[in-house]
């Protein structure tokens, strides 16, 4: 098996991972589209990494942390919700990333390409997945409780700002790194489909955020050998899977 090719597994499996580990809070939070909204803020950075020539996941960062200071400054000026806000700041971008986007970068852009990764990228990759992951493991509990009752959770003497900030970072993290394998067109299906083919799955929130955590790497996993083995985008491929495990999680859905 090529060098090349086991990069752009293990990139993936961790990065499906931890995106599906995500989504299984986003969708607690009710926030299921916030992740593909995120994918298309990156929108912008992604252009100019594939114009100059350099790394997509460098050139999403800087584009989603303006996006999130940006929504969560709206968010405490206006207390409008978090989702109509972030797709304020998507459409935006969209526009301006296709004012510069050179049409024969579109492709990469919309659907990504794990193809390209290297030693360094998986390295790296593979570090900001179990540190974002560990920061989410740490937070979850208290987000899901600010989510349940924000007044409670200062009772509890959580700063709601401070953990909601943070959360969006990690979703940007995530969103950066997701980019690699499915582009900023299908990224929220990557965050989002795993966790929800888990909830049918499971019977208790253990379950549910780490059977999305799986899923979502053996998503990413399956995708990216049929990409090996049929020369089809990774991306959609990916999506497909984690969207096929759903509909068979429909059967172990109770009613």
């Amino acid at each position: 098996m090529e060098v090349q090719f086991l990069y752009s597994l293990i990139t993936g499996i961790f990065i499906g991972g931890v995106a599906g580990y995500l989504g299984s809070l986003m969708i607690t939070k009710r926030m299921a589209l916030v992740g593909d909204a995120l994918g298309h803020v990156a929108l912008p950075g992604v252009a100019l990494a594939l114009i100059y020539g350099f790394n997509v996941s460098l050139g999403a960062v800087p584009a989603l942390i303006l996006g999130i200071i940006l929504i969560w400054l709206f968010e405490m000026r206006t207390k409008l919700p978090m989702e109509a806000l972030t797709g304020i700041v998507f459409t935006a971008s969209v526009a301006i990333a296709f004012l510069f986007l050179p049409e024969e970068k579109v492709s990469t852009a919309l659907i990504g390409d794990i193809s390209q990764v290297g030693f360094w990228d998986t390295l790296v990759s593979a570090i900001l997945c179990i540190f974002t992951f560990l920061v989410l493991r740490k937070i979850f509990s208290k987000i899901i409780l600010a989510n349940l009752s924000e007044n409670l959770a200062k009772v509890e003497h959580i700063k709601v700002e401070r953990y909601n900030f943070i959360y969006l970072v990690c979703i940007a993290i995530v969103v950066a790194l997701g980019i690699k394998v499915t582009g900023s067109l299908l990224m929220g299906a990557l965050v989002i489909t795993p966790a929800a083919a888990a909830r049918n799955f499971s019977r208790n929130l253990f379950q549910y955020s780490f059977g999305a955590l799986l899923i979502g790497g053996i998503s990413c996993l399956l995708g990216i050998l049929a990409f090996k083995f049929f020369n089809l985008p990774a991306g959609p491929l990916t999506v497909l899977v984690a969207s096929l495990i759903f509909l068979i999680s429909l059967i172990f859905k109770k009613g």
